[in-house]
């Protein structure tokens, strides 16, 4: 056990399959009795392979958290005779990916050049992103570690974008990426949105791999133009290759590879969040059913602790979950309905764990995160899907982090101001087993291209938001 800001912070590390660390896991519950915790906030991050990385974030988020806490407390003490709130933390660590040509706002890394650094997003003069069609060293290995079964096509995918743009070599590496997708796959992606006939893919490929080389790659380049980067050739200048047929598709290929990974990552979360993180509070509660558990989740980390809600034993009632807040969920906007528009005989995959929480499930989502907005319903669709508005709120394969939840009754509402305590404008319509979508744009709005704001989490807004939401503060 450690500290972050004065508070006891514990870790969860889970493999893969969601198997803990036992010894982890045993400190938790020891410590959580020892030390009296009421209050335990468990925090799922996204896409980092890095633990240092998700320390961070932990770090920062949490620090922000604890100064309002304690300000909450001395403008408002409790009654004497009460039972004094004592808030633990908890990170989990689970094997993710982020590719280091990615800038993260507030708990980055530090850029190329600075010792231990990862690289950044691309060349960068003012707002200018100019990308590369290439795969950097410190990408490629992580890749290799968090896909072993698969090295040998990732290591030829990665020679053929750094070669000669030609036919040849886009043809390739489209058969490249199918092997990959069929080696690395795991059968956990639905979250309700998709019944299409499957029998061309394998278990766990994304649907955009039902379409061939030419219209995938055009799509993800047109796409990475549409956010403000500019695609760089060979020679690092942004101009080069603009008007280059083979050189543009290059740089769709390696976007579509990205997105390969980042699809696994979407399925192991919710294996993770099942199998391991669900269980766990099962088990935290028979052990110290006192304490009182908040849930957060960032980016697939939110997909993690969402599936753990319906990894949780049956006939915890009521339930030990207070509170879930989504910060920029990269999973279907789909998956909390009761009935889905499109098939109102079909629910969403989650349509059932609102009962799991007793309180609020929060959805923080912002039109500035690209990651979500953008790219995550190209990976959902294909060519011969209904694209019309294929990220907006109405779309199949809209993501949670760029509309909210829809399709589950949820309240809307937007970020607030973030203090006094006890100010006007700072409560929110909150309500028990029911899902509340706010609207962060104002706040999270920081990063460039590709992914926009989707990691611009770190505000005192959301970290007030987990405070109220599970009635830590009321």
């Amino acid at each position: 056990m450690t500290e972050i800001a004065g508070l006891p912070f514990w870790e969860l590390r889970y493999n893969a399959d969601g198997k803990p660390e036992p010894a982890e896991e045993a400190a938790l519950f020891n410590g959580v009795s020892a030390d009296g915790i009421t209050d335990l906030l468990i925090f799922a991050h996204g896409w980092q392979n890095d633990q240092a990385a998700a320390f961070r974030l932990y770090s920062r988020f949490f620090g922000v958290l604890a100064g309002q806490f304690r300000n909450a407390l001395t403008a408002a003490p409790t009654t004497p005779g009460d039972p004094p709130t004592r808030i633990g933390l908890a990170g989990v660590f689970w094997p993710a990916l982020r590719w280091s040509d990615e800038s993260v706002p507030e708990f980055a890394a530090p850029a190329a050049g600075a010792a231990g650094g990862a690289a950044s997003v691309g060349d960068r003069t003012g707002d200018r992103v100019v990308l590369s069609p290439e795969i950097d060293a410190e990408t490629l290995n992580s890749l290799r570690e968090v896909f072993p079964t698969a090295v040998a096509q990732l290591n030829r995918m990665a020679e053929l974008l750094a070669g000669p743009s030609t036919e040849a070599a886009k043809t390739e590496f489209y058969g490249q990426l199918k092997q990959f997708a069929v080696l690395v796959g795991t059968d956990d992606g639905d979250d309700g949105e998709d019944d299409r006939d499957r029998s061309d893919l394998a278990a766990g490929e994304p649907a955009m791999l039902m379409d061939g080389p030419d219209e995938l790659f055009d799509r993800y380049a047109d796409a990475l133009r549409q956010t403000g980067a500019e695609l760089g050739g060979a020679d690092g200048d942004g101009a080069a290759g603009i008007g280059d047929v083979f050189s543009k598709a290059l740089h769709g290929a390696k976007e579509a590879l990205r997105q390969a990974t980042y699809w696994q990552m979407k399925n192991r979360a919710g294996t993770v969040g099942r199998a391991g993180l669900g269980p766990m509070i099962g088990r935290l509660h028979q052990r110290a059913p006192q304490v009182r558990v908040h849930l957060i989740g960032h980016s697939f980390g939110a997909r993690l602790v969402s599936y753990a809600l319906a990894g949780m034993p049956a006939g915890l009632n009521p339930s030990p979950v207070k509170a879930a807040t989504l910060l920029e969920g990269a999973f279907s906007q789909w998956v909390f309905a009761p009935k889905l528009p499109f098939d109102r005989n079909r629910s969403g995959a989650l349509a059932a764990a609102l009962s799991r929480i007793d309180g609020p499930l929060v959805a923080v989502h912002s039109r500035h995160d690209g990651a979500v907005g953008t790219f995550y319903p190209l990976a959902s669709m294909a060519a011969r899907d209904d694209s019309a508005g294929i990220g907006d709120s109405a779309s199949r394969w809209g993501g949670i982090g760029a509309n909210g939840a829809q399709g589950a009754h949820a309240r809307e509402d937007a970020v607030r101001p973030a203090g006094p305590p006890a100010g006007p404008g700072n409560r929110y319509p909150f309500a028990a087993q029911q899902v509340l979508n706010v609207d962060a744009s104002d706040v999270v709005r920081a990063g460039g291209p590709p992914s926009g704001a989707h990691s611009d989490i770190v505000h005192p807004e959301l970290t007030w938001i987990v405070l109220t939401a599970g009635r830590i503060i009321s």
